[in-house]
């Protein structure tokens, strides 16, 4: 999922062995080994050789899994791969136990230079939203386009419903917080997190719920898991902390790809106020506003979403580049989430 999983963790000596993670139909698995880290990557063969890469990161406690829908859809247009940060999905900590915003990006990077594929179009949700800011930003060589979904770069007024994931960043939060929940099941979990990132959770089909159930349940053997997001929820929020050049703001502006923005108007954890600020900082930017989405719309309407990259595609690199033409009825294993709904958009295009 994204931003809010906050799953209790047994001592590890009680701890079974994780299940393996799930693969969606036509998916593969890799482990990638760059300096200071061990990265899980979910790639989707395209429809035809030569196609762009893209590459996608996921948000705080979400995985390579939250891309699914969308890699689905985009198989005729690039090649896609997603990532599982450190610490998350199936990749194990990092080396040095760093989860700052600095060493998310770094892990990108090392992952990017490692593949050989050159620049990607380069996505990220929430938290890999401001990963990604920061990728594009100090390396532009490695990104053609840059799509954030609801980014978590900072605000002043943070939304009463996200307090509870900025409080995770606050030492001896997370040891309390697990131990009140204690008796929480996965569903209970999984339907909270349902209920704060999606527009309209009654839109989860019981497939999804149930492969949504199963990971949490996976997630909760991991003895790692909540250090990850406790030390992750840490390091996005002191990122905010930053001024000059390293402010995500400041490094927005520095972003020299075509960008993408995609906020939606139901977003219990960005604040849909923010999407107006973010189209003024990324110069030459498309904005597209979900209104009845939430924190993850490429899981909640991932055709809207792959619509508007195909746009964005065509216009940064013309039609003679664009992959094949995504039909209606295409599908995908949905994961969490089945977009039914076919939301209206709104979008705008800024100049700089």
């Amino acid at each position: 999922m994204s931003s809010t999983e906050l799953p209790s963790v047994p001592p590890t000596g009680v701890l079974p062995e994780p299940a393996a993670v799930r693969v969606a139909e036509g998916e593969r698995l890799r482990s990638v080994r760059v300096p200071g880290a061990t990265l899980t990557v979910r790639s989707r063969p395209p429809a035809r050789e030569g196609l762009p890469p893209a590459f996608y990161v996921h948000g705080l406690g979400g995985s390579s899994l939250n891309w699914s829908p969308l890699m689905a859809l985009l198989e005729g247009v690039v090649d896609s791969e997603a990532v599982d940060l450190p610490g998350f999905g199936d990749s194990p900590p990092p080396d040095d136990g760093d989860y700052s915003i600095t060493a998310h990006a770094r892990a990108v990077i090392r992952c990017l230079e490692a593949s050989g594929r050159g620049a990607v179009h380069l996505f990220g949700n929430s938290l890999g939203g401001a990963v990604a800011t920061r990728v594009a930003a100090v390396r532009p060589d490695l990104v053609r386009t840059l799509t954030l979904v609801s980014p978590a770069l900072p605000e002043l007024r943070v939304q009463r419903s996200a307090v509870p994931t900025g409080l995770l960043a606050v030492p001896g939060v997370a040891p309390l917080f697990t131990r009140l929940t204690r008796e929480w099941t996965a569903e209970q979990r999984v339907r909270g997190v349902l209920n704060l990132c999606y527009g309209d959770p009654s839109q989860v089909t019981p497939e999804g719920f149930r492969h949504a159930v199963q990971e949490m349940e996976r997630r909760q053997r991991l003895p790692y898991f909540w250090d990850a997001m406790a030390r992750s929820a840490r390091g996005l929020v002191s990122s905010y902390m930053l001024g000059g050049q390293q402010g995500l703001w400041r490094q927005a502006e520095r972003v020299l790809a075509p960008t993408l923005l995609v906020y939606g108007g139901r977003d219990q954890l960005v604040g849909f106020r923010m999407a107006q600020r973010a189209a003024r900082h990324f110069r030459g930017s498309r904005l597209v506003t979900l209104p009845d989405a939430g924190h993850v719309a490429m899981m909640e309407c991932p055709e809207t979403v792959a619509s508007a990259f195909r746009e964005l595609l065509r216009d940064a690199t013309g039609p003679a580049d664009e992959g094949d033409t995504v039909q209606p009825d295409a599908q995908g294993d949905p994961g969490p989430s089945a977009d039914t709904g076919g939301p209206t958009a709104t979008t705008e295009t800024t100049r700089g």
